[in-house]
Parts: structure tokens; C-alpha cells; sequence
């Protein structure tokens, strides 16, 4: 058996893509267990079935639509008429930008694309230095994975089983708090440094909300919808989605018609990997959990870890590692059933571990050596991946700080689900 290990970890390194290198480990522990080859089918099976990952594909092609629209411009147009006057104020208006486009498309790299070629040199025309700028665009892409409709967190819920609208409202206050803290530094920096701001207009703002009036309400469509009970996660992402397409193709006709099924063809591509990997990755897990290695690792830990932070310590630095090697879908459906268990012994409500998993992904979307943004921010911008390191270390901390805020204050995570919920487990 850890030959085996070795073996599948030699292929796994060697650039072998994640489902097969899962689908392989599957297909042997199967073997040697004696179990069916076609319990591997009924996991896809069983992977169909479940409703909400229906919200999936929906939710990835709107933020698809509105990446290759322009409404990217007319957003981070109307954020500056606003927030400009504020000192670090295109600081806040990279911070909010990145944060939206992350939550509706789910995957930072594209944040990181989309945005970067219209922040980077906003933010250097206004003096910033293009290293903060760098660590700025670059820390930005991370942000928004804990908002509505995340589909990390839509995909959390789905493996872990628990409550996705629960998981939404836990996100509300860190995703904000982290926003706020990244903020502060901004302002901070841009008063040491004494950057210009611009000029409040109100007429510079009424020209910028009416150019935006097809975006502004889907924040409110998603929110209001999904948190006021109006309509299921599934549904309010048939929603969005043709509000979104409707504005951008027909109405706004940022898109073009003969463009729509290679945008369709990229989105799916995204949603197809993350469900293969899921598939592939559920049979490992269920594996694992048939031979019991969820409660040896219990076990383990209980005889070392006596206190609830000490494994919370031991579990942030496990995720920050993991964050770095493995993309956050594979991360979830392979450490998620298995975490689990052993953090519900702790006493770690569900909903607060997924607010903790998260957000140790997303920090470790920009933690070196091998953060996955920070080789896409060294690609985009044509930057030595080494200028990036040192570039987003002080980003780095402000996230390592909202990390740990979040990790030993579970009320920040808990405050708005309802008082029931509390005494759930999974539901």
C-alpha cells in the first residue's frame, strides 16, 4: 500500500491532471478491497441526482458573460465616481471590483485576467507604486469566494451536506471584515504616500449608475432572492443568468450572438472539470471512509490534540499547505469528508468550518512558494513570479489576519444564522 502511495503521488506530480490521478487511485483501492468497479458509477450517479448542483453551470456561465461583456468597465467606472474621493479610494474600488467577479464566476485566476488589464494601470496613473500595484491585483483575485453565489461554497455545502444558505449568510460579516481590513491598508498606504483623489461629482455618479443599470440589480436578484427565501439557489441561478444575458447580449449587445457558444464552451469546461474531479474524488473518499481512515486520523489527533485551538492551528497550517499545492474545487471534495468528522469532534460547527476552509484556500492562492494566482498574475502582467512574492507579502498578512480573526471568533461566521442552526449538525 505505500508503494502504491508512492507510485500514484510519482504520477500525480509528474503533471498527470487531478481526476485521473483519483481515478486511478479509485480504480486500484476498489481492487484490492474486492469491491465492484461499478460502485465508481454510482458515485457519478449519485453526483447527478443532487439538485443543487444544477446552480453550477448556470451561475458559472453568467459570470463568463459578464467577464467578456463590458461590464466590468462600467462597474469599476461607477465604483470610482463613488468611493474615488476616499483616500486609497481605487484601492477599495480594486478590492470590491475583484471581489464581485470572483463570488459570480468562482474561480480567481479569471479575476485575475479579466480586471487586471483595467486596475494595473488605472491604479499606476495614479501613482501607486507598481509593486503595491502588483500585490494589490494579484491578492484581489483571491477575494469574494466567501459571497453569494460562490460556487466553492455552493460545492462545500454539496460534499459536506451542509445547509448552502446557512453557509451564504456565515460568509456575509468575514467576507466583509476582509474587505474592510485590505481597505484600511490601502488608506493607509495612500495617506503615507499622499495619492491624489479625485474630485466627488454627483453628476460624474448619476452617469455612471445609469451606464451600469443592468448590473446594479443582480446583487439584489442573488441577495434579496436567496436570503429573503423568494426563490431556491437553483432557481436564482436561471434567474441570473438570464437577467445577465438578456443585458449583455440583447440589450446592451456588449456580446456578440456567434460568440455565445465559445463563452458557453469555456464555462462548461470549468464546471466539467470540477464535477470529474468531484466524481473521481468521492469514490477515493468513500473509500477511505469504508476503511475507516477518518477514524484513525480521529484517533490520532485525540491522543495528541487535546484542545479545540491547538487543532485549529494545526488545521489552518494544513489548509494554508493544501491551498497552495491543490486547486480549490479538488480540495474540497477530497479533505472536506474527511476533516469534517474530526473537526465536529472538536466541537467546530459545520458552517464555521467552512468559512475557515475557504478562507484558508483563498489565502493560499497567494502564499509561496506555489500559489496558484500568484503564477497567473507573473503570465498576465510578464513579471518574475518572484516580484509577485514580495509584492502581495503585506496583502498577505492583512488576509493572515482576517484568517485568524475568523478561525478563533466563530461568532463572526455564526452571528447571522439563526439560533437553531446552532444546535445542528448536518442537515
Amino acid at each position: 500500500m505505500i508503494l502504491l502511495g508512492i507510485v500514484i503521488l510519482i504520477v500525480a506530480l509528474s503533471g498527470t491532471p487531478l481526476f485521473a490521478v483519483m481515478g486511478l487511485s479509485a480504480i486500484i483501492n476498489h481492487k484490492n478491497a474486492d469491491i465492484d468497479l461499478q460502485a465508481l458509477l454510482i458515485n457519478f450517479y449519485q453526483l447527478a441526482s443532487k439538485p443543487l448542483l444544477q446552480a453550477l453551470p448556470l451561475f458559472a456561465f453568467s459570470g463568463y458573460l459578464l467577464t467578456y461583456s463590458d461590464a466590468p468597465k462600467r462597474l469599476l467606472k461607477l465604483s470610482r465616481a463613488i468611493l474615488g474621493w476616499i483616500p486609497g479610494g481605487l484601492t477599495i474600488v480594486t478590492i470590491i471590483s475583484c471581489s464581485f467577479v470572483t463570488a459570480l464566476t468562482g474561480a480567481s485566476g479569471i479575476t485575475i485576467v479579466a480586471l487586471g488589464g483595467l486596475l494595473l494601470p488605472a491604479l499606476i496613473n495614479e501613482n501607486y507604486d507598481k509593486k503595491f500595484s502588483l500585490g494589490l491585483v494579484t491578492s484581489g483575485g483571491s477575494l469574494g469566494l466567501l459571497f453569494a453565489p460562490s460556487l466553492p461554497i455552493i460545492l462545500y455545502g454539496v460534499v459536506s451536506e451542509t445547509n448552502i444558505d446557512h453557509l451564504f449568510k456565515a460568509g456575509i460579516i468575514p467576507g466583509i471584515m476582509i474587505i474592510v481590513i485590505l481597505s484600511m491598508y490601502g488608506i493607509s498606504y495612500a495617506l503615507k504616500h499622499n495619492i491624489s483623489r479625485q474630485k466627488f461629482s454627483i453628476n460624474e455618479v448619476r452617469q455612471a449608475i445609469w451606464e451600469a443599470k443592468w448590473e446594479l440589480p443582480l446583487p439584489f436578484i442573488i441577495l434579496g432572492g436567496i436570503y429573503g427565501g423568494k426563490f431556491a439557489i437553483s432557481e436564482a441561478a436561471a434567474i441570473v443568468t438570464a437577467c445577465v444575458f438578456i443585458a449583455e447580449v440583447i440589450i446592451c449587445r456588449d456580446i456578440k450572438l456567434k460568440n455565445i457558444g465559445k463563452i458557453a464552451r469555456e464555462s462548461m469546461v470549468l464546471v466539467g472539470g470540477i464535477l470529474v474531479i468531484l466524481g473521481m474524488t468521492m469514490a477515493v473518499t468513500n473509500y477511505l471512509i469504508d476503511e475507516e481512515v477518518p477514524a484513525r486520523m480521529l484517533e490520532f489527533f485525540s491522543s495528541r490534540m487535546t484542545s479545540k485551538y491547538s487543532f485549529l492551528i494545526a488545521l489552518n497550517l494544513f489548509l494554508l499547505i493544501i491551498g497552495c499545492m491543490i486547486d480549490i474545487y479538488a480540495a474540497i471534495v477530497l479533505i472536506v469528508p474527511i476533516i469534517g468528522p474530526i473537526a465536529l469532534e472538536y466541537g467546530i460547527h459545520p458552517v464555521h468550518l467552512g468559512i475557515i476552509f475557504l478562507t484558508n484556500l483563498g489565502v493560499g492562492y497567494i502564499t509561496p512558494p506555489v500559489g496558484l494566482n500568484l503564477f497567473i498574475a507573473s503570465i498576465r502582467f510578464k513579471e518574475p513570479v518572484l516580484k509577485l512574492y514580495i509584492a502581495s507579502l503585506s496583502f498577505l498578512v492583512c488576509l493572515l489576519i482576517a484568517l485568524v480573526l475568523i478561525t478563533y471568533f466563530p461568532s463572526i461566521s455564526t452571528f447571522l444564522l439563526p439560533a437553531e442552526s446552532l444546535l445542528e449538525v448536518y442537515e
